[in-house]
């Protein structure tokens, strides 16, 4: 091999080390936070300035679980690609039958039907969809394990549609970087609908959701001058513990000094 051969895979093998995500087991501060909650669950914080990766319970982040609401987020896109609604504001009737939750019992469009987390407005898109276009597209963002299963309308709450906490955290990676397979204009308007808390100091893109006793919360904090990435899910024996899931992700990025 020449020099300028050995070079060259010299700087080619520290190119791949140093883009390559480190990652340390967090236990310390998250352990006491979680415990205090007396909740079992993992959380991964992706600092995305260094690529330093820190998990509360790095076993739980490998297993998969339903995504529940979380797939809101994918099937915002897939809907938007598919052009089965016009845009985040294109309004879908309600039909008048209780739903549940008065916030759910009125027309929606995508910008206010995502942050309540609205079931009956997703499914009608999924549905609009059909599963031959949805399974295309899940399969286009390598989304968890793919399978788009049983009914289309509830397939990622009662399907075999299932992802890991380190999956979660690669998905909204790709879509901070409009690396996903969708327009960037469609991956940015659902970032913006994605907000759930802002101020002068930093925004909050995030989702939540909830199946067969899961819970999650995924999301990303924005500052001035970095972006984390989070993904968190949890046992939720009562409906009371559905609360700690924004509890205890607050709790760890205010540890963290990224939010105040």
């Amino acid at each position: 091999m020449s020099s300028i051969s050995k070079l060259l895979n010299i700087i080619f093998v520290l190119t791949v080390l140093t883009s390559c995500s480190s990652q340390n087991e967090h236990n310390g501060e998250w352990s006491r936070i979680f415990k205090k909650y007396k909740v079992n669950g993992t959380f991964i914080l992706k600092n995305l300035t260094n690529n330093q990766v820190d998990i509360y319970n790095k076993e739980r982040s490998d297993i998969s679980y339903l995504p529940a609401s979380t797939f809101k987020i994918l099937n915002s896109m897939i809907a938007l690609q598919t052009s089965v609604i016009k845009s985040v504001n294109d309004t879908i009737k309600w039909d008048g039958k209780d739903k549940g939750w008065e916030l759910w019992n009125k027309d929606q469009t995508m910008k206010s039907a995502m942050p309540v987390s609205c079931v009956w407005f997703y499914q009608d898109l999924a549905r609009r969809i059909g599963k031959e276009r949805m399974q295309k597209w899940v399969n286009k963002a390598n989304y968890g394990n793919r399978t788009v299963e049983k009914e289309i309308d509830n397939f990622w709450l009662e399907g075999d549609l299932r992802i890991t906490a380190n999956e979660q955290i690669s998905f909204i990676e790709n879509l901070i970087n409009n690396e996903l397979p969708f327009d960037k204009q469609i991956q940015n308007e659902v970032k913006e609908i994605m907000i759930t808390d802002q101020n002068k100091t930093y925004t909050i893109h995030s989702k939540t959701g909830w199946s067969k006793n899961i819970g999650w919360n995924v999301g990303y904090v924005e500052t001035k001058n970095n972006k984390w990435i989070f993904a968190m899910n949890m046992d939720i024996i009562n409906k009371k513990d559905a609360k700690f899931r924004k509890i205890i992700t607050y709790e760890i990025l205010k540890s963290e000094k990224i939010i105040e």
